[in-house]
């Protein structure tokens, strides 16, 4: 019996003296203390995204690929907009890092690559001011820069594609891409505006640089999820103003006001209905 119990304390002191070892041997968090050490830190644990499934061709019976606006005054989208953690920061910082790939508006195929710096001179503008010196009181030309507000930036378009993986028998969905929507006075004194897309990123790319970026949730600033997390849970609105048919027309082209709303939620209830209409067969 004294050899069984001795047996057990050595196992228990071991197993501490190992738990010890690790814990001294563990990297030191290179962020801020936390405010429970008395710090202001706000550390974030990323970790890579999780790998898609494979899904073969084969498996593929039926696809849809649809164009959706997401609005960031919407309440369920602040997270977009928040002044730390705003997505168009997150992908801002990357393109400067050179970590993301922009790519034309023109064009959602992603066929032609867009430079970063030619995205800054766009937004960014410079203007010649008249400024008074104040110790010769003569008036010199001075130049000054126009930074962009990342609050312009209200509304995101996302291209997506729906299908039906036979294999598992369910409707799964994944985002293709994500651009930024800048709207643009066109009007003059009329207050006419358009809104077209900045760039776009392919989120295939994007996946690894949005799982090292927090996103905010409500209600717990404990509780963090990152971009990437955010996209795969569809934890925000959207509603579709474009889905891929015969004559290649937006929901807009044929339909304004309320009429706009119910098309896009019935092209929207129709994807969901394709899923349940199989199991009636």
């Amino acid at each position: 019996m004294s050899k069984i119990f001795l047996g057990c304390l050595l196992f228990v002191s071991s197993m501490g003296w190992l738990l010890a070892q690790t814990e001294a041997g563990m990297p030191a968090n290179t962020t801020a203390a936390s405010w429970l050490d008395g710090g202001a830190g706000d550390a974030f644990m990323a970790s890579p995204p999780l790998p898609y499934p494979v899904v073969r061709e084969a498996d593929i019976l039926w696809e849809k690929r649809v164009w959706r606006v997401i609005d960031t005054r919407e309440k369920i989208n602040l997270p977009f907009r928040h002044p730390d953690y705003a997505l168009f920061d997150v992908l801002a910082a990357g393109l400067k890092a050179g970590a993301l790939r922009a790519y034309s508006p023109a064009d959602d195929q992603f066929a032609a690559q867009v430079a970063a710096a030619d995205i800054w001179q766009q937004l960014e503008s410079s203007d010649t001011v008249g400024v008074v010196d104040p110790e010769t009181n003569e008036w010199r030309q001075q130049i000054v820069t126009n930074v962009f507000d990342p609050e312009r930036i209200k509304r995101w378009r996302v291209q997506e594609v729906w299908y039906f993986d036979a294999r598992h028998s369910t409707m799964q969905v994944r985002i293709v891409g994500i651009a930024p929507l800048l709207e643009t006075a066109v009007g003059g004194e009329s207050g006419t505006t358009i809104e077209t897309p900045l760039f776009w990123v392919n989120y295939a790319e994007a996946r690894p640089w949005l799982a090292q970026h927090p996103a905010p949730q409500w209600g717990n600033d404990r509780m963090r999820m990152s971009w990437e997390d955010l996209f795969a849970m569809r934890r925000f609105h959207g509603y579709i103003t474009q889905e891929r048919d015969m004559r290649g027309r937006r929901l807009q082209d044929y339909a304004s006001g309320r009429d706009l709303l119910l098309e896009s939620e019935k092209r929207d209830q129709a994807i969901q209905n394709w899923e349940h209409d199989v199991w009636s067969y």
